[in-house]
């Protein structure tokens, strides 16, 4: 294997595999290295907004293939059941990630990516050269590293990353389900100490994804114990739990996941995707924000890729202040609408706001989101 690579993704979920895409079809040599196999299910809300669809189609990604849900509607609840009724401004699809990341994996290798499974170890970089070393082949030499690695990584300590040394409260639980649920509507129902998102995505499925507070958990003895206790106490949570049935033996969780600002370049790696910054679940934007990220980077790359108009920092620094323009304004107010959510009160007096005037939901959620990716 030669050693030497132009470009190296350390990951393969949305961003990483974009990316790949996006440079091998500009005829840039890439090397993607992932550790895990697919067909895999991620914990994940697998609703992605349209306003990926312009840089799906830059990228010959043929979405409807895959059968996704079209969905238009947005339907949050308080924990006592009291409903919130929206339209989605630009709409959105799900899709899982069990077959949107294996059909992007192999689209990027009928494009000649490199792809190996493996796990990194190492990130250095020394001479204008970066060595990346792995498990099983070896120390990888190349030019520029794009970290795609996700919400956490062991990477994040190594490279010295600030939040990597803070402990996180939050856990992520994911199951998919047979049962009645309105396809167009994505749902974001609220527990004590969390919130759940419900949305369809293709074969009749419904994909539950909730996100809640360690301390709020740990007095419940498992999953099925804190569902049936708090899940329950919201009517709509409820009445889906009692009348689904689960399509997995057992849930996906992820602990740890950290929502504090992250850099969108350390150590001289360019981060994406969550990598880069993590946007609350409740905004049902982190795919669409992963792809995103992806095409700004890539834009950037291909420009300078063969007329060197940029030395490495300033791609650094340009990519840094893009990155900030597109994403800066949105994780913050995912922040904020967080610690509405969160709070009982805050939600019962939103919930009567956003009936009073409703046409202030739609301007809210176009706060989370991005104009469409014009390519």
């Amino acid at each position: 294997m030669n050693n030497h690579k132009h470009i190296l993704i350390i990951g393969g979920g949305l961003a990483g595999l974009t990316s790949a895409i996006h440079l091998a079809k500009s005829k840039i040599p890439v090397m993607l290295i992932e550790k895990e196999v697919y067909p895999k299910h991620k914990v994940c809300g697998e609703y992605i907004s349209n306003e990926v669809l312009p840089y799906l189609h830059f990228l010959d990604i043929e979405i409807q293939d895959l059968n996704p849900v079209q969905i238009s509607e947005l339907n949050i609840s308080t924990i006592n059941g009291k409903l919130i009724q929206s339209y989605l401004p630009q709409g959105g699809f799900g899709i899982s990630r069990y077959s949107l990341d294996n059909y992007l994996w192999n689209k990027a290798k009928i494009l000649g990516v490199q792809l190996i499974h493996d796990q990194v170890i190492s990130v250095k970089r020394a001479n204008n050269t970066f060595s990346v070393k792995t498990t099983n082949n070896g120390t990888l030499i190349c030019d520029l590293v794009i970290g795609a690695y996700g919400k956490r990584s062991g990477l994040d300590k190594i490279l010295n990353r600030d939040f990597s040394q803070k402990k996180s409260p939050w856990l992520a639980v994911k199951m998919h389900y047979k049962g009645n649920f309105d396809p167009k509507t994505v749902a974001l129902h609220n527990f004590s100490g969390g919130y759940c998102g419900l949305s369809m995505v293709e074969n009749n499925t419904v994909n539950v994804c909730y996100l809640v507070n360690y301390k709020s958990f740990k007095k419940h003895k498992n999953i099925k114990n804190f569902e049936e206790k708090v899940l329950h106490e919201n009517p709509f949570l409820k009445d889906f739990f009692e009348n689904s049935i689960p399509i997995f033996d057992k849930p996906l969780t992820i602990s740890q996941i950290n929502f504090d600002r992250k850099k969108p370049v350390e150590n001289h790696v360019f981060m994406i995707g969550d990598a880069a910054g993590l946007i609350h679940p409740l905004c049902g934007n982190g795919m669409a924000m992963a792809m995103q990220s992806s095409q700004i980077l890539c834009d950037l790359l291909v420009n300078n890729y063969t007329s060197k108009a940029y030395s490495f920092e300033e791609i650094k620094k340009l990519y840094v202040r893009r990155w900030n323009a597109n994403f800066s304004n949105r994780l913050r107010a995912g922040r904020v609408l967080q610690k509405i959510l969160l709070n009982r009160k805050f939600q019962i007096i939103a919930q009567k706001i956003a009936n009073l005037l409703p046409p202030l939901v739609p301007k809210i959620i176009r706060q989370t989101h991005g104009k469409p990716m014009v390519c």
